[in-house]
């Protein structure tokens, strides 16, 4: 019996086109609720980037956020995992160095460093993303503890950067970024403090995603659902490849796996 259910958003449960939630998800989610499932949220993006689910935001029991660094259920902060200071100084060197924008999560507050035209430009139009700032001080962020750093860099250069960085995970969902956080975050471990906090078992849930920073969570879960637009790594290790997010992907998903009585 499938318990809770974890969404990534971009490319999952947003569409890249529309910025939207298609409404047969709502619908399928909001079907699912009723019956007692327990809704949540699998994401790359820090809370406060978190802009485009505002017509599920009342169902959602919790999140995974910055890619497991920091998850919490209501009031309650169920994990925080920052990134060591040494190793956050060494990333926003080489973004001095090499003239690559990288984005700063603290607990509290986010900023772009060394903004450019390629990041804004990604952000404002491709994500939608609006609110995220260039005028906070840098000092001001880095007085708190930093859960993901996303350094806008190639692949080539993600391979260059991270044998310097031995505490750090990377994951990407967008080819022109990557997400760094401290070494062994990752939504699965996310999924599993969630798990534990709430007293199901990981063999009850079922996870949703499309890109690299969902294949922990995919194979941690108990049913691991690619989205038809998903990449084919990720495909290869879920459990069930369903329609793309355009297509009615999260309700196929539900409707195949989930009883009728769930989704009626």
């Amino acid at each position: 019996m499938i318990k809770a259910l974890f969404f990534d958003i971009d490319g999952t449960l947003v569409s890249f086109k529309t910025h939207r939630i298609p409404a047969s998800a709502i619908d399928a989610i909001k079907a699912a609720k009723a019956k007692g499932v327990e809704i949540y949220i699998s994401t790359g993006r820090p809370y406060a980037m978190i802009n485009n689910i505002d017509e599920i935001k009342p169902l959602i029991n919790g999140y995974i956020t910055t890619n497991g660094a920091y998850c919490f259920s209501g009031n309650h902060i169920i994990s925080c995992s920052p990134i060591l200071d040494s190793t956050v100084r060494r990333i926003l060197t080489e973004s001095d160095e090499k003239h690559f924008a990288c984005i700063v999560v603290g607990e509290k507050d986010v900023v772009m460093y060394n903004p450019n035209e390629e990041a804004e430009h990604l952000f404002k139009d491709m994500l939608d993303i609006k609110n995220y700032r260039t005028d906070i001080p840098i000092d001001k962020v880095l007085d708190q503890p930093i859960l993901q750093l996303t350094p806008f860099i190639t692949d080539e250069q993600e391979k260059e950067l991270l044998p310097f960085l031995p505490g750090i995970e990377s994951s990407r969902w967008y080819p022109a970024f990557a997400d760094f956080t401290a070494k062994g975050i990752s939504k699965a471990i996310g999924l599993k403090e969630i798990a534990q906090y709430r007293g199901f078992d990981i063999t009850e849930t079922m996870a949703f995603g499309d890109g690299g920073n969902d294949l922990t969570i995919v194979e941690a879960a108990g049913i691991g659902v690619a989205m038809g637009n998903a990449n084919e790594i990720l495909k290869a290790h879920a459990d069930y490849i369903t329609t793309s997010v355009d297509d009615d992907g999260i309700a196929n998903a539900l409707r195949h796996y989930l009883s009728e009585a769930v989704l009626d």
